[in-house]
This record gives structure tokens, sequence and C-alpha cells, in this order.
């Protein structure tokens, strides 16, 4: 998931918002959500965040990481391996493993000349790295070979007018297209393990408090920085083409919900709970934060959330919005 190498560089020429590595885990978030499998398995697991994020779905029972590097656990997905490798990688994940859904992200090379400081690869490890066609070509005949469908999509959106370099980073989705008749057999005779386990541990349920409360508090700062920049990417293009910007933004602004993203749109939500900016501050009402599906189904009551995040975020003085300073934001890219 190589976020942390070039993606922060990404400040000139090409910009992600929400950051290209977020996108990534958003759409694994997004599979999980729709499929609810029971075991998920991250082969280049970095840091484990990824992992982090998915063990509070309440469907998944087992989640396994695999990573190249056991001691600094840096980025690695499929451009990191060798070729020799490469080879066999197609024959572990889709013949022996076999998962109902294999989800493979790597860098679109095509992408590259648009994003500063990249002059062959994109991180000093990778052997090599695709072009669309070269991972299509790739990713077909691994279908074709083990009973697979695949479709192609990806995230980070190319500038308007160069549509045709695809986005940043370039996903197949492959689906298992007849379900096993039964486990795989495994041998009598003891086999020398392939991989170390570094870490393993146990996660209680969510009717623990303590992880209940980590898990609500990070669905509700994730949710907020979502209407938050959907809120200010709408108050930027209202302001475009006026002379007096500054004092447009220091007024309070409420936008139709109809202008925020996809997820916004499926909201119903009062006027009078509608994020607003008033001078260098984004308010966004925790009733609307709890109006998320997700949230509201972590709290089940608007008191439950309230008492949850309570000192872990910043509220307005009379507790009913979630306040974020403009100026001080740190954006990633």
């Amino acid at each position: 998931m190589d976020k942390s190498f070039q993606e922060e560089r990404f400040t000139g020429i090409t910009t992600f918002t929400p950051p290209l590595y977020k996108q990534r885990y958003q759409f694994i978030k997004d599979l999980v959500g729709k499929y609810k499998p029971k075991k998920v398995a991250d082969l280049g697991c970095a840091d484990c965040t990824l992992l982090q994020m998915l063990k509070f779905c309440s469907c998944i029972e087992v989640l396994a990481g695999l990573d190249i590097c056991a001691s600094v656990m840096k980025d690695k997905i499929i451009e990191h391996l060798e070729q020799s490798e490469l080879k066999k990688f197609p024959e572990v994940v889709f013949g022996f493993m076999a998962p109902s859904i294999v989800v493979i992200s790597t860098p679109n090379s095509e992408f590259n000349p648009l994003l500063p400081g990249v002059t062959l690869f994109r991180h000093p490890d990778h052997k090599f790295e695709w072009n669309r066609a070269q991972f299509q070509s790739w990713a077909l005949e691994a279908a074709r070979r083990y009973d697979y469908s695949v479709e192609f999509t990806g995230v980070g959106h190319p500038p308007t007018g160069i549509e045709n370099v695809g986005f940043c980073t370039q996903i197949g989705v492959f689906l298992r297209k007849y379900p096993q008749a039964s486990e795989p057999v495994q041998s009598e005779k003891p086999t020398e393990a392939v991989y170390k386990t570094v870490f393993k541990a146990v996660y209680p349920s969510l009717k623990d408090e303590k992880y209940l409360q980590n898990a609500v508090v990070s669905e509700v700062i994730f949710t907020a920085q979502i209407i938050k920049q959907s809120l200010l990417d709408h108050l930027m293009s209202e302001n475009e083409g006026y002379n007096h910007a500054s004092a447009e933004r220091k007024s309070k602004f409420r936008p139709s919900m109809n202008c925020f993203s996809e997820d916004l749109g499926k909201l119903i939500v009062e006027k009078s709970i509608e994020p607003f900016v008033n001078g260098n501050v984004v308010y966004i009402p925790l009733k609307t934060v709890f109006s998320f599906p997700k949230v509201n189904r972590l709290c089940g009551t608007f008191e439950k959330l309230y008492k949850l995040i309570a000192g872990k975020v910043t509220l307005s003085s009379d507790g009913s919005a979630l306040m974020f300073n403009i100026e001080h934001e740190n954006e990633e890219y």
C-alpha cells in the first residue's frame, strides 16, 4: 500500500482528495460491506493500517496480514515481487488459497509522468511497474487459468483533460466463478513452515466499552472528514469568480445537501443540522454524523454517541457539533 514514499509528495501537478491510500482503503471497506466476508487476508499489509480499519467490521471473524519484510514491515505489494516470485503468485493465491474475492492494486505506470520526482518507479524497491495493458493481460490470464472473472477499476482520477492516462492506482477485482466443493486437501505429512508468525491478536467483542469507543471515534472522525472536505470543495467552487472570496468564506455557509458526495447524498436530514463554516472553523453537527448508517449501527442511540466521543474530539461549546479549524488543517496528498 505504498502510501508513505511518494503520495505525500504529490503536491505539484497532481493531488488527491482524499489521499490516494485512503481511497484504496475505502475501496476495500466498501467491498467488505458489500460481500460480508468472514475472512480477509492482506498480502502486503505493511504497517497493518488496513487491517486495523477492518477489525471492527462485524462480519469478519479472521484477519490475516502477510508482508515480505517482517522486521520493519515496509510497504510491499505485487510490484515488489521478484520475477521468480511473481510467477508463483497466481498459483498460490488463486490456485491454493482460492478465495471467493481477490483484489489486486498496483501503480499505473502511465500516470507516472504526472507525479513530481518520479523518474522510473514510484518506490526504490519496486522491481517493475505495469501499464494498464500489461496488468490487464496478466490478470486476464490468471483469471482464465483459475476460473475467476475479473473487472478493472482504480482510484486516483487523472486531471481534467488528460483522462486517457487512467487511474493513478489500477485495481483488478477477481470473483471466483464456481464455489469450492470442499476444503483444500491437506497433506498428511508435516511440512516446513513457509511463513513466520510475527504477531497474533484476538480482538474482544465490541461489547467491551474500550474497543467500542475506539471504533466509534475512528468512524466519527472519518465521516466528519468526508463531510468537511465536501463542504469546503463546494464553498471553493461557489467563491470562484468573486472578488470578495475572503469575505464570503467568513460568512456562515449552509449549502444544500445535494452538493455533497455520494455518501452524503444518501442521507435525509433537516436543514437545521447541515454542516456550515463560520470564519475559519467548520462545524459538523453530531446529528448529521449520527445519520450515517455505520455510526448509527455502532452507537445505537445519539446519547451513546455523545458519551463515547466526549473528550476524544473537539466539540462546540454547546456540544452539538464537531469543530475543525481550516487554517491549521494539515491535509495529506
